[in-house]
């Protein structure tokens, strides 16, 4: 685990928070980061249904390896500054973008998948830990997701 962790914090009512549960009938979907490629993959048992190019932490705030699960979804979340305590409501200037699919805490800092109104960031190493993703791929994911669903992340 990386020693230094993801500032990201967010608020929201609890009644937004969306817990789903996963079709017995269906095999659960596992996401795998690579970190390298700046990327992740979206598999169902071992076949890559797609890909999304992502944004990863940038140095000193990298994006911590090993395996995870998606613990939290958003919709729509605000965003609180982790230095000044300022709250940014949910729209377009929101850091978060349109989703939040979180899957790290040590119950003060999160890490997870969210959309970002800075979409030339996708790509490089750019955030405080958190994967970065445009907006539009982050809806798409979101709605494949549920709470439980395996995350890997690889260097």
């Amino acid at each position: 685990m990386a020693a230094k962790l993801s500032v990201t914090k967010f608020s929201t009512p609890q009644s937004s928070l969306l817990h789903q549960i996963s079709k017995p009938s269906q095999p659960k979907l596992q996401l795998i980061i690579r970190l390298s490629d700046r990327r992740v993959y979206v598999y169902r048992q071992d076949q890559l249904l797609t890909s999304y190019p992502i944004a990863v932490g940038r140095d000193g705030w990298e994006t911590p390896t090993g395996q995870y699960q998606v613990i939290q979804k958003i919709q729509e979340p605000a965003w609180e500054h982790p230095f000044t305590g300022e709250v940014i409501p949910p729209g377009p200037e929101n850091p978060l973008g349109m989703r939040w699919i979180g899957f790290w805490t040590d119950g003060t800092n999160y890490i997870g998948f969210h959309g970002t109104p800075n979409e030339d960031t996708v790509g490089q190493a750019a955030s405080h830990g958190c994967i970065r993703m445009l907006n539009q791929d982050v809806l798409l994911l979101f709605d494949k997701v549920t709470i439980g669903t395996p995350v890997i992340v690889e260097p």
